[in-house]
Formats: structure tokens, C-alpha cells, sequence
């Protein structure tokens, strides 16, 4: 585990939380999860749904982002 080099720098306890339920996940449910996405959007757009489309097509980012933090969170720890 981490040490923590700033002790003035801690996570709260939601963050806490959070990070040991999300843990719990493989990294690549997070990857999967991003790609369904990306395959609903276009399937939209292919539909001709492009304002649905748009919209699914902004979550990969969000769900690949917080992949990438689990997986930091894993190999680093927290507090």
C-alpha cells in the first residue's frame, strides 16, 4: 500500500467508501461497459437518432476515466 507523503492530504470517508465497493470490480468491467456505450451510440446514429447518439456517445469517457482511477486505486491504495 501507498504511503501517504502529505498527511495533510486525506480522502474522506464517501471517497473511502466508494473506492472499496469499486475495488471489488474487475478493471475490465469498466472497459466493457465503456465499449457497450460506444456500440449503443453508433447503433443510434446508424438509427438516425443523432441527438441520442451524442448523448450515449459522451459516457465512454466518463466510465473509461473511472476505470483508469479504480485501477490507480488498486495498484496504489489510498490513505
Amino acid at each position: 500500500m501507498a504511503v501517504n507523503l502529505n498527511p495533510q492530504h486525506k480522502e474522506g470517508r464517501v471517497a473511502k467508501t466508494i473506492e472499496e465497493q469499486t475495488a471489488k470490480l474487475p478493471s475490465d468491467v469498466f472497459l466493457w461497459v465503456g465499449v457497450g456505450f460506444m456500440a449503443i451510440s453508433l447503433a443510434l446514429q446508424i438509427a438516425g437518432r443523432k441527438k441520442a447518439s451524442n448523448f450515449i456517445g459522451h459516457w465512454p469517457t466518463n466510465i473509461l476515466l473511472m476505470g483508469l482511477y479504480n485501477k490507480l486505486v488498486k495498484l496504489e491504495g489510498h490513505d
